[in-house]
Parts: structure tokens; sequence; C-alpha cells
């Protein structure tokens, strides 16, 4: 279970103040990250310690990440918000 505290430090680094990442991070942070693995909510958090311009080509499908983990995280975070 995911605790109280870790949820509200990791809501408050979710909020990166660029309203398009914003939109997609904070809503995943409480509704999917309580239900995550272990190896998935440490892959969250290293996508947490990425630049906020790398993370927006990302998450807007401009490039990639280098790595593959981080890049499995972007998708799962955008397949919650886009139709298939």
């Amino acid at each position: 279970m995911v605790e109280d505290v870790e949820l509200n430090r990791l809501y408050w680094h979710s909020r990166r103040g660029m309203l398009e990442l914003d939109v997609l991070l904070v809503p995943f942070v409480r509704e999917v990250y309580p239900h995550l693995s272990q190896a998935d909510r440490d892959c969250y958090r290293n996508l947490l310690e990425c630049e906020d311009q790398d993370m927006f080509g990302w998450f807007m499908e401009r490039s990639e990440s280098q790595d593959p983990e981080l890049q499995r995280m972007v998708r799962m975070i955008l397949d919650r918000v886009q139709p298939k």
C-alpha cells in the first residue's frame, strides 16, 4: 500500500508548472500510481527526475526516451488518456 506521505510528495513533484505535463501526471499519480507494481513505481519516480522539456517531447510524441523503461512509462500514461 502506498503511504499518504509518499503520494503527497509525488503529487507535488508531478506538478511541473507546464499545463501539458500537469494534466497528464497529476491524475496519473492520484488514480493509477497506488495500483502500480514496485518496479513501475520506481520507473515513475525516475521519470519525474527528467527535464520538463524532454518529457514534453515524449508526451507530445515528438521524440522518445533513450531509456526503454521510461518510454514504456510514458506510453502507459498516454494510453490512459488517448483512445485506442
